[in-house]
């Protein structure tokens, strides 16, 4: 638990910061994935992997996926008629069955309707949402953190010998 808490917290200092745009929006667009996917499979599992080789924000991840898996929720419809399309399709029913007869690939429950509409859905978005959230991220540090930075309250504080403390610990052990 306290290694969750610990990625989070440093999401929202790397969020505050002026550098990692591109870390923390694919975190955020990874956590997408794990959101649409079910929790104990095998594509979880790879996207972690995907997270930890790439050196991808796993706070943004983990927030990420905590939230869209929510929105999974509330797209099980969708995602359900999109999955029993693909599923039902005729030309890709002799892939399908080679594939359920390979060693590990049915522990991805490839052949349940909603967990391949939420999966092909996911990986679908995580390029465009990638765009976006850099965006966000982008807009997020011009407005607000820019805005906030400006405040009197800000100036106080940063002016305190606790925030010099504070900064000079973060130099050294971050």
């Amino acid at each position: 638990m306290t290694l969750i808490l610990k990625q989070i917290f440093a999401f929202f200092r790397m969020l505050n910061s002026e550098t990692g745009s591109n870390q923390l929006a694919w975190g955020l667009a990874l956590g997408l994935v794990l959101g649409f996917s079910p929790f104990l499979s095998l594509q979880t599992f790879l996207v972690l992997l995907i997270c930890i080789f790439l050196r991808v924000q796993m706070g943004a991840a983990f927030l990420s996926a905590f939230f869209f898996k929510f929105v999974a929720f509330l797209l099980d419809p969708l995602t359900d008629f999109l999955g029993r399309k693909v599923l039902e399709s005729e030309a890709l029913r002799p892939a399908f069955v080679e594939l359920y007869n390979m060693p590990i690939v049915p522990l991805t429950r490839f052949n349940n309707s909603i967990v391949m509409g939420s999966g092909l859905l996911g990986f679908v978005l995580a390029i465009p949402m990638f765009f976006i959230f850099k965006r966000l991220i982008q807009q997020y540090r011009v407005t607000v953190v820019a805005r906030y930075k400006g405040t009197k309250i800000w100036k106080a504080f940063a002016a305190t010998s606790f925030y010099k403390w504070y900064n000079k610990y973060e130099e050294l052990y971050g």
